[in-house]
């Protein structure tokens, strides 16, 4: 028999929220808080699709650490664009972050790159065509936190502290979700 602590349980170890867990079975944060609680006495089919949703949740890769690209090829602010653009090309990757020492300054995309090299200067440094930092996240940040990034985002880098772990793009969400 299913015990209703069990969901609360689970549902922290995934690392997600009252209200994550409430649109992904498609009630409210609410209905969900008040099950938690004990305040609510569910009906048997509200409580298979928790645990059917905890299941799927758990058995998929639903953290960035399972589904982030490592390690991470960065470029440097002196390197030139030339350069970083034959490893794109090379690697098949869009962007990458710019790295001064162990701080990440910012962020080089193949727009930026395009764009110099449809302006004739080719000849430019990363730091001429330096981009806004991509946003961070924990190894353990859900694939839904991630999401969220990615739709004003080209990618999310994955720190443990201050160390870059990994990246996550959008195409590395779509190929988890067509799984």
């Amino acid at each position: 028999m299913i015990e209703i602590g069990e969901i609360k349980a689970r549902r922290k170890r995934l690392g997600i929220t009252q209200k994550e867990l409430a649109e992904i079975v498609g009630v409210s944060q609410s209905l969900i808080a008040k099950l938690e609680s004990g305040v609510l006495d569910p009906k048997l089919s509200l409580i298979r699709r928790i645990i059917n949703t905890l299941n799927e949740l758990e058995s998929k890769n639903y953290w960035a650490r399972n589904i982030m690209n490592s390690p991470v090829i960065i470029a440097e602010p002196f390197e030139s664009v030339k350069k970083i653009a034959k490893i794109m090309i090379e690697k098949g990757i869009s962007q990458l972050p710019v790295v001064e020492g162990e701080k990440i300054i910012g962020s080089v995309t193949e727009r930026g790159i395009f764009k110099a090299f449809f302006d004739g200067k080719s000849d430019l440094l990363v730091r001429d065509v330096i981009e806004q930092p991509l946003p961070t996240v924990k190894p353990n940040e859900s694939i839904f936190e991630i999401s969220k990034l990615l739709l004003e985002h080209p990618a999310v880098l994955v720190l443990e502290g201050k160390k870059i772990v990994g990246i996550i793009t959008k195409h590395d969400i779509m190929r988890v979700g067509v799984k």
